[in-house]
């Protein structure tokens, strides 16, 4: 299990983010349920932003329909989320994005390196790992500790659109209220995989960058068929 305290601080100030926010960085994923462990797709890769309690299983989410729930992913043997789930909820501005399997995530909690390596430019201002982009953060953990250190510039509260910040319970009724309900609960029982890996050995693992755009074929005029020689 990640320890808490080590990775975002200790303190349960609202300033650090909404409360489900530290429970979920210390979370324990990808183990087998313990009450569905004879089941197929029984991996513990949910959280529940509601409950705050363990990890959850594609089974056991069912009886958190009604509640918000992310899910967990892995890449490299570590915890991420991605960014169109949990930036519903919270302000992840700051913080590295890569593209795993065309989808942007962010890493839960920091990644231990030795040493960044050479032609770094850019570092996380809390753990030192080289980053790809201008980033301060490398994960939501650094982050949240960026701002216990007191940096009242940073903030997991997500702003108006007059630019005001949102207190948490505003954030989520706002979205509630914004969002179709079938966008708002993803289907979990079909979407959770059986490894949870889904960046085996970090191949696939990239900033976050634009797709190219082929102009010649976009502009290739289809030519007139020609008959085959007899």
């Amino acid at each position: 299990m990640v320890q808490v305290s080590s990775v975002v601080g200790i303190g349960g100030s609202e300033e650090l983010g909404p409360a489900w926010l530290k429970p979920m960085l210390g979370g324990e994923y990808f183990m087998n349920c313990g009450i569905h462990a004879d089941s197929n797709k029984s991996e513990c890769n949910l959280f529940c932003l509601d409950c705050m309690g363990n990890a959850l299983c594609s089974y056991c989410s069912l009886r958190h329909k009604d509640h918000r729930l992310v899910q967990i992913r892995r890449s490299s043997y570590h915890n991420v989320v991605r960014v169109s789930e949990i930036q519903r909820y919270i302000d992840i501005s700051c913080i590295q994005t890569y593209v795993i399997n065309s989808a942007k995530i962010v890493f839960l909690n920091q990644r231990p390196q030795p040493r960044p390596g050479k032609g770094i430019t850019f570092t996380c201002q809390i753990c030192h790992r080289g980053l790809p982009d201008s980033f301060r953060f490398c994960s939501l953990g650094c982050k949240m500790n960026g701002i216990k250190r007191g940096d009242r510039e940073l903030s997991f509260s997500l702003k108006n659109k007059h630019g005001r910040e949102l207190m948490y319970d505003e954030m989520e009724s706002d979205y509630e209220a914004s969002t179709p309900r079938k966008m708002q609960r993803g289907n979990y029982m079909l979407e959770s995989s059986s490894s949870g890996e889904d960046d085996v050995g970090g191949n696939s693992l990239s900033p976050a960058t634009p797709p190219l755009y082929n102009h010649t074929n976009s502009s290739r005029r289809k030519g007139v068929p020609h008959r085959a020689p007899f």
